[in-house]
């Protein structure tokens, strides 16, 4: 039994640990594919930006310009730089969408870790139980007193008045409920 229960218990602590290093194996990774996302989501956000400038510098250039072929170059590159900054809000939103389930599976790992190590906690906390010395047994005189035996008289005369009492209210219930009936029947033959 003993050699069972060592077994069951080195299994225990074998997928305890498993269960550790799995949880805070997939924590860390969830935690680099959120700084992943939040870079790529900065660098579109940047990249946006940037063509914003450019974008407003061109448009400025085509208002200052009389040349119809550069306004014609400058429309060009305007109509380029919308499309990449389309592009680049594309890629910030699916990177936000992308970082949502991310999150979420981060968080609920992180859940799994604290469980994880608050039942680690607790096993620890009952392994220091079961290690501590029981406490002496008191002793048995102090428990057990003995006590005398005290034989009752049977009082016999009691039962049966009791026995006699009663039979009387039952019959004159009985009486009672005769004449009743009768009063009940003389009423419907007047009737």
């Amino acid at each position: 039994m003993t050699k069972e229960l060592s077994d069951l218990e080195k299994s225990l602590l074998q997928a305890k640990k498993a269960f550790l290093t799995t949880a805070n194996r997939a924590t860390k990774e969830l935690d680099r594919q959120r700084k992943r996302l939040r870079r790529e989501i900065n660098q579109a956000n940047n990249r946006a930006k940037r063509t914003r400038m450019q974008m407003q510098k061109k448009t400025e250039r085509l208002a200052s310009s009389t040349a119809k072929k550069a306004n014609r170059e400058l429309e060009k590159q305007i109509k380029g730089l919308k499309k990449v900054l389309d592009g680049a809000k594309e890629d910030a939103s699916k990177f936000r969408a992308d970082l949502v389930p991310v999150m979420g599976d981060l968080a609920s790992a992180r859940d799994h870790l604290a469980h994880a190590l608050h039942i680690d906690r607790a096993m620890a906390k009952i392994q220091r139980e079961l290690a501590k010395k029981p406490k002496a047994k008191k002793k048995a005189a102090k428990k057990k007193v003995a006590k005398k035996k005290v034989t009752k008289k049977k009082v016999a005369a009691k039962k049966v008045t009791k026995k006699k009492v009663s039979k009387k209210k039952a019959t004159r219930k009985k009486a009672a409920t005769k004449k009743a009936t009768k009063k009940r029947v003389s009423k419907k033959k007047a009737a």
